[in-house]
This record gives C-alpha cells, structure tokens and sequence, in this order.
C-alpha cells in the first residue's frame, strides 16, 4: 500500500512539473509594483499608546459631544462615531486607543466598532502626530502638475521624510491619495487648510511662515479665486439679460 502511495505521489509530482514551463520562460512577463501599505492595522501597546493613557473629553468638548449625539434618533446614538473620534483626536492631538475606548463607552457600542472606524478612515492618525500635519496629495491630477516635486521640497524643507516627524514635534510629514481640489493642483493640506496652486516658493513660504508662528492665507496661491478658471472666465461674463428676454413680444 505504502509503495502505491508513493509511486501515486512521484507520478503527481512529475506530471505537475510537465505541466508548467520553466522558471525562466516567466522572464517577458511584466507585472506591476507591488506596494505596502505604511500604516500597521494591528494595534501593539507602547509607551505612548495603551490602555492606560489617560482621557476624557475636556468639559467644553463634552458639552460639544453630548450636542452632536443630541441630533441622531434615540437608538442610533452610535452614528456619532466619526464625530467623536474627531473630537477626541483634536483634543489630544492624535487618537490613541484609550481615545478609542473612551468613545466606545461613551457611545455604548463595542470597542471593535469603533476599531474597525478608526482603522478605515485615514483621517485618524492612530500614532503621535505633529502639531501641524502636512498632507501632500499625489494622486494623478496633482502628480501631472508636479506633487513630486511639492512632496521633495517639503522633505527639503522640514527635514524628514515621509512619515517622519519633526524633532521638536512640530511637523509631521505625510503622502496622501486624492483631497478632492484636482483643479487647484498640486495642493497640500495643513491641518484644516489647503494650499492650492502651488509653486516651489510657495511650498517653502508656506512652511518658513507656520515656523516663525504665522499663518498663511489658505486658498490657491496664483491669484485666482476657488476654482475659477485659471484662464479666467469662460461663460457669465456679462450681467444677466433679465426676465423676458428673447420671449416674443406678442406673448
């Protein structure tokens, strides 16, 4: 019996073999880049985030949260979620998991639940983050208008890379797929403001003013406004006509 199993499994073995062509035939074909993600989905307990960290919402922001559950239907309090959890993360700064469980408890649903938001979203930052976030987008519409560059000038600037944080905790860097202002590119976003249209000297004004403790102006940086026409108008550039133009006069 063993001697038929045996010789079934040598059989098995050089059939396979025949039936696939060699190793080096597979050298034409192109396959494309394989790409990890950067962030670790799986939470592990450090000194800066466990368990233990201490957190509440601060009186002023517990007020605010009990407002936005204030307007969800009694029952589906967890809808709140999101809100939450951006509410906690602009109080500490970042979202740590104490965060995480506090707004579990506070909105009665499993921890996992709110995990699984967490995790999704990568509007959360779940590792320390600096004071401002600089969020370069390198999606298509910004990656033809030269985000590459954006993302390299920033990296001169601050000195880090991406996914670095400044020493003195100031700037942390990040690349980040489509912020929805294609028209405006390249752009970066900075906490909650964009910075739109930008040039090189752009990027570094931006940043040389946010260390001397200004704030730049958001918006596009050419001169336009929202997002116009780089070439100016197309169409309703002049008044409106009014009621009843082009109507018969009989009518």
């Amino acid at each position: 019996m063993q001697s038929l199993v045996k010789s079934a499994f040598q059989t098995g073995c050089y059939l396979l073999k025949g039936a696939f062509p060699k190793r080096n035939s597979f050298a034409q074909i192109n396959t494309s880049s394989i790409f990890a993600s950067d962030k670790l989905f799986v939470h592990r307990d450090t000194d800066q985030n466990n368990p233990d960290i201490p957190f509440e919402f601060s009186p002023e922001n517990l007020k605010r949260a009990e407002s936005i559950i204030s307007i969800y239907p009694e029952g589906h309090e967890a809808a709140a979620v999101i809100p939450l959890l951006d509410l906690a993360q602009r109080q500490f700064g970042w979202l740590p998991l104490s965060a995480m469980n506090y707004v579990a408890d506070f909105l009665k649903m499993p921890p996992m639940r709110v995990y699984e938001v967490a995790t999704f979203y990568t509007m959360f930052n779940r590792e320390p983050t600096g004071k401002y976030h600089v969020q370069v987008c390198t999606t298509t519409p910004c990656m033809l208008r030269g985000a590459v560059d954006v993302a390299a000038r920033c990296k001169k600037n601050l000195g880090i890379g991406i996914g670095g944080m400044t020493k003195d905790g100031m700037f942390t860097l990040s690349e980040v797929e489509c912020l929805g202002a294609c028209v405006n590119a390249p752009m970066i976003q900075i906490n909650d403001n964009y910075y739109e249209d930008l040039s090189l000297d752009d990027v570094d004004e931006i940043l040389n003013d946010i260390k001397a403790g200004r704030t730049p102006k958001a918006g596009p940086r050419n001169g336009r406004l929202a997002c116009e026409p780089a070439g100016g108008l197309t169409s309703l550039t002049e008044p409106p006509t009014g009621p009843g133009f082009g109507v018969r006069s009989d009518l």
